[in-house]
Order: structure tokens, then sequence, then C-alpha cells
């Protein structure tokens, strides 16, 4: 949690030095979340995220060298820079990507569990959302399938209350999101997800359920402690709201709870706090240090395999080559 919490401050950092390109979407205030549904799942478990993913590729075992380095587009980086912040994929940790488009990935995971259940295997697919997708059609229709073919899928809502700047209450009719599972008879529970120990309990169940062939919907409430994405002042919180959610920081309440129960120490709180920083200072490092992708690279993942008649045309280049000019023309074309 700690390793997220200063990870994703030196994100936002690097973002105002214009070293990170794009949109940049960060956990800051889900790390209980994070931490709590990725050491639930299994090693060989598939894991879709939507843009806000991060934490969950740290979480899932991949560097942090290879994540900022991935955040500034170097060809280091666990896509070798051309993902970014939202485009992660990393085939090892079998970390499916994040999806810039809202619900993108949901469909995909779903396909992933029918592809996992039409092989026989034991694996289970784990797809994070935002409270938002819950409102549109791909929603529905990946849980409506997911339901009637019995498929090993655990979709995850991580309802920070606002998609975007509207509240769940302004823009779904039922704000108690896993509620929605029942018009599929799916299984559903809601889960504080600012208790890391709570959620872990939580995607054991529904994991366990969605490899018996019973898909789940979990829902995590998880207040983010920042805008949409970092560019987002988040003026539409009043300052009570902004107070009530720096009360309910999570990396802070559960050091309090582990100290109060002897796990932890004030010395040792302060040596996992200087080796996560530690560990982002070092990553920032290798990141400024790695190269920039070639431009002769540009197309080189545009497809899995080849394609024909794939174009490798440049930005500015012509569309058709020149026609040859006669011999003795102008470049116009006139007899010179």
């Amino acid at each position: 949690m700690v390793l997220v919490r200063r990870f994703e401050e030196r994100a936002a950092r690097a973002y105002t030095e214009a070293k990170v390109g794009g949109y940049c979407h960060l956990n800051l205030g889900e790390e209980a979340t994070v931490a709590g549904l990725m050491a639930a799942a299994r090693s060989e478990d598939y894991v879709f995220t939507n843009y806000r993913e991060h934490g969950y590729a740290l979480a899932r075992g991949i560097a942090p060298e290879r994540v900022m380095a991935e955040l500034y587009g170097r060809t280091d980086g666990v896509s070798k820079g051309w993902g970014g912040s939202m485009h992660m994929f990393d085939v090892a940790s079998r970390f499916m990507g994040g999806y810039g488009i809202v619900g993108g990935q949901v469909p995909l995971a779903t396909g992933a569990a029918l592809a996992v259940d039409y092989r026989g295997g034991t694996e289970a697919v784990v797809c994070l959302m935002g409270d938002g997708t819950t409102n549109i059609g791909a929603f529905h229709e990946s849980l409506n399938i997911a339901a009637l073919w019995g498929l090993p899928v655990v979709y995850v809502v991580v309802n920070n209350g606002l998609g975007m700047g509207t509240t769940v209450e302004q823009s779904s009719a039922e704000p108690e999101l896993h509620k929605r599972a029942a018009s599929y008879r799916m299984a559903s529970a809601r889960v504080d997800g600012n208790d890391p120990v709570a959620v872990f309990r939580a995607a054991r169940t529904a994991l366990d359920s969605a490899r018996a062939g019973r898909p789940y919907l979990l829902e995590t409430v998880s207040g983010r402690l920042k805008g949409h994405s970092v560019v987002d002042p988040a003026r539409y919180r009043t300052r009570e709201e902004a107070e009530a959610l720096r009360a309910a920081d999570p990396i802070a309440a559960y050091a309090v709870r582990l100290h109060r129960q002897g796990v932890l120490t004030d010395e040792l709180i302060e040596r996992i706090d200087a080796e996560a920083t530690a560990a982002v200072t070092a990553a920032a490092a290798f990141a400024d240090a790695s190269p920039h992708p070639d431009v002769s690279t540009l197309f080189d993942y545009t497809y899995a395999t080849p394609v024909p008649n794939d174009s490798r045309r440049l930005p500015g280049e012509a569309l058709f080559p020149a026609p040859p000019r006669p011999v003795g023309a102008s470049p116009a074309g006139v007899p010179a």
C-alpha cells in the first residue's frame, strides 16, 4: 500500500515536470482496494483494468522501474513505452492491460473467461472498473453472458463515489451498484474498500465462486484522494468532503490498526516508508535514463501478427508516392 502511495505521488510530480504525456489517473486513496484484490488473486489468474492501473501493475509484481519507464514512454517500460499510463500490458504477469475507453475491458475480460472455460482451465479473470462503467451497455451485456454461460470471472466495481465529477447518486438510480447483479441472478457483495483485509476476504469468496462456474460482482467502496486525473482540481468537492476523505486515509488507518495489534512499531512504519520511497526514487532515475523509442519502431506493435497492406506511413508523409518526373522536367512538371 505504501509503495503504491509513494509511486503515485512521484507519478503526479513527473506529470507536472512534463515527463509523463497523455492522461494520467492515480490510485491515491484506493491502495487498500488494490492490495486486497491483488493479494487474493493467484499468479495464474488474469487481470483486466481500466485506465487507473498503476497500483494494480505494481501489486501484480511488475517492477516499479518498468512501470515508471512506461509512464515516461521509454523503451524499458513494461510495454516498451508504447502503452503509457493507460495501456500497460504484461503477458508474464497476466496483466492484460489498462483500457482508456470506459468499459472497454469488460467484454474482453468476459471473452478471456470464456477462453479459460473452453480450455477447461482453473484460472479466474478479475475485471476492474469504476462506478461509471456500470451505466454502459457492455457492462450489462457482459454480466448477462457470464451468468448464462457460468464463466470464471469476477467483476470488481471500485466505487469512489464519482464518475469523473458526477456523484453515483446523481447518475445511478440504484447507487448500491453490486445490487445490479440481481438482474442476472449473479452473487454479489459490497465491501469497505478502505480495509485491505475485508477486501482480501471478499475477493477470495468471489474468486472461489468464479472458479466454481459462478461469476461474481464485487463492489469496493473506496474514495480517491485527488481528482479524476492529475489535471483535475476536484472543485466539485466541498472542503468538508475533502477533509473527510483525508481523515479516512486507508494507509494511515491501517497503520494505526496494526500498531494497536502489535504488528507494527513506529520504527517499522518508518522503515517501510523509507524503503518504498527509495524504490520509487530508483524507479524514477531508471525511467529518466531509459531511451526513447526510435521512430522506426512506431508501427511495430500495431498488430500482433503481420497484416497485408499494413500502412507504415509516418505523419506528414504522402498517402501515395509521387509519380516519377519526365526527363528534363522541372519539379512542377513544366519543361525546363
